[in-house]
């Protein structure tokens, strides 16, 4: 009888490979209206995020965004002005600044980079649009009422400390429900894995079968899928 692989059991959304609430419960979202100054109230660590968050009160509201570099507890924010750790429109920000939690559309609350030492480039301004320079080194477009923070997000600095002991990598991983340690898939035996097994494989110069079946179900595709050719380019003809 058979059993599924780890990557289906994972992928059923089983209590044991279920990220904890816990580690999510600060939602980074903007307010639908963010008019005149708030306060930065807190700064948090959050466990599900890479970078620190800022809990910022607006009268009697309170909405969580990544921390820019620089900000502080306490800080006053005007958010009718361009200043580092603000929330303003993409056409009232100038060019050449960087900015962060971009939204995809108008009012949607935040999407594009929110992880820690990340930032966009304002590159370029057009009616109604605005062209940003992203951390791919792509060019993307954006709606120009679109919201934006200005700054860098914090923590750029997290992967310049080692982690050192194998303990302390194993709790950051499990936070965001990471699979860590990762088995490589020849190693594994063929009950686990498409590519388990010593058949079909050549680990000294580690070449190995990496084109699953065109109808493998669901959790066995894995490796080159439907390729449309493999191996080295040998001479033109």
């Amino acid at each position: 009888m058979g059993k599924r692989i780890i990557s289906q059991a994972r992928g059923h959304g089983s209590m044991t490979y279920r990220v904890r609430k816990k580690a999510f419960r600060h939602k980074i979202k903007y307010l639908k209206d963010l008019k005149g100054e708030g306060t930065i109230v807190k700064l948090i660590h959050s466990a599900g995020h890479s970078a620190p968050l800022t809990k910022i009160q607006i009268g009697s509201e309170i909405f969580f965004n990544p921390a820019a570099e620089g900000v502080y507890e306490g800080q006053k924010i005007n958010f009718s002005k361009s200043e580092v750790g603000g929330v303003a429109t993409l056409k009232d920000i100038t060019r050449g600044a960087e900015v962060f939690n971009i939204e995809s559309q108008p009012m949607d609350g935040g999407k594009f980079i929110r992880s820690a030492g990340s930032s966009a480039t304002v590159v370029k301004k057009e009616k109604g649009k605005v062209t940003l320079l992203m951390p791919s080194k792509k060019q993307k477009v954006f709606n120009s009422d679109c919201r934006a923070s200005i700054g860098v997000v914090a923590g750029g600095g997290r992967g310049d400390k080692p982690v050192v002991k194998a303990g302390k990598k194993y709790h950051i991983k499990k936070a965001k429900s990471k699979l860590w340690p990762r088995t490589s898939a020849v190693c594994m035996n063929a009950i686990d894995h498409p590519f388990g097994s010593g058949r079909g494989k050549n680990l000294t110069h580690g070449q190995t079968g990496k084109i699953p079946k065109r109808n493998a179900p669901a959790g066995a595709k894995v490796g080159s899928i439907r390729a449309s050719r493999t191996g080295r380019k040998r001479g033109k003809k």
